[in-house]
């Protein structure tokens, strides 16, 4: 039997899953034991609680952080991990409404594949996202993201599906926020700067992905690759609605682009102005507005992910 890295620690959200990983983790945890994956456990209990406890963890010596959460969690894990010099291994074992950081790199939603995952998967050294922006507070903050950010309405759709039930899942709960929030949204003048290069225009949003996947599964930048060291950024121009009735389809494929109304560019760096703030989005999460900039930290996150071969 595979044995796990002997200091591994359990890093679990109880509240993800609509509150069924608390309930379920005695089980979930005898699972893992039985496949050969044991070690200590914390528990989040409050909105940024992984990020404390990953990064003390991480300090204490830890070798393999086993994520236990939704989009969220690893958001937090990442944060927490950000600027140490001595980064422990990461596997998830995804329990979210969405699952979109994990959809990029094929890590399954089954808990007994995921163990398996954490327990004898390939370590790739991916990127992760900085954004500096204006925190609702008026002062300037900076955060780390996984997975994808944007600025524009996908921010205030964030906010829609996290405020409302994802009972029904996180599919749904963002195609229903997604059409309340266009309904009253109007595209906004927007200025885009990607390593340089400069774009204007009436826009509805700027996406900036490291992961392929946002909104519950829809693979909004097909070609991002976590491990090269450049956003995919994608501009969204002023679509109608029929626009996004026909065009949502695809992109829950991948096949969305090439289109007229948007524009794919590719950079380290990406800064967004706008003369009305706009929200920005990480990883699901809305912490503030424009002016926003993100930056690649190289390499910055060891993931565990099925082998390849």
């Amino acid at each position: 039997m595979p044995q796990a890295p002997e200091k591994t620690i359990f890093l679990v959200n109880p509240a993800s899953a609509n509150g069924s990983t608390g309930r379920r983790w005695p089980e979930l945890a005898r699972r893992a034991a039985a496949a050969g994956l044991e070690g200590a456990t914390l528990f989040s209990e409050r909105q940024g609680h992984l990020a404390e406890l990953a990064r003390e963890a991480a300090l204490d010596g830890a070798e393999l952080l086993v994520v236990v959460g939704g989009d969220g969690s690893v958001n937090e894990v990442a944060n927490g991990l950000a600027g140490l010099g001595r980064q422990p291994e990461v596997a998830i074992v995804p329990r979210g409404t969405g699952w979109d950081f994990s959809r990029t790199f094929g890590i399954p939603r089954k808990v007994d594949d995921a163990v398996h995952v954490a327990l004898e998967g390939d370590v790739r050294t991916i990127d992760v996202g900085r954004a500096s922006y204006r925190a609702w507070d008026g002062s300037d903050a900076t955060t780390s993201f996984a997975n994808v950010a944007s600025a524009g309405m996908s921010g205030a759709i964030a906010q829609r599906a996290n405020e409302t039930t994802k009972a029904l899942g996180g599919k749904a709960s963002y195609l229903w926020a997604t059409f309340a929030v266009f309904s009253g949204w109007e595209a906004t003048e927007i200025e885009v700067v990607v390593d340089g290069e400069r774009r204007t225009g009436r826009m509805f949003d700027v996406v900036v992905a490291n992961g392929r996947f946002f909104g519950g599964g829809l693979q909004i930048c097909p070609e991002a690759e976590p491990d090269d060291g450049l956003f995919d950024v994608l501009t969204i121009g002023d679509v109608t609605k029929r626009d996004l009735v026909l065009t949502m389809p695809k992109m829950y494929r991948g096949t969305h682009l090439p289109h007229p109304k948007a524009e794919l560019l590719r950079g380290p760096s990406v800064t967004v102005t706008s003369e009305t703030p706009l929200p920005i989005e990480l990883d699901g999460e809305q912490p503030g507005t424009t002016p926003a900039t993100f930056e690649v930290a190289a390499g910055a996150l060891r993931l565990r992910v099925p082998r390849t071969g």
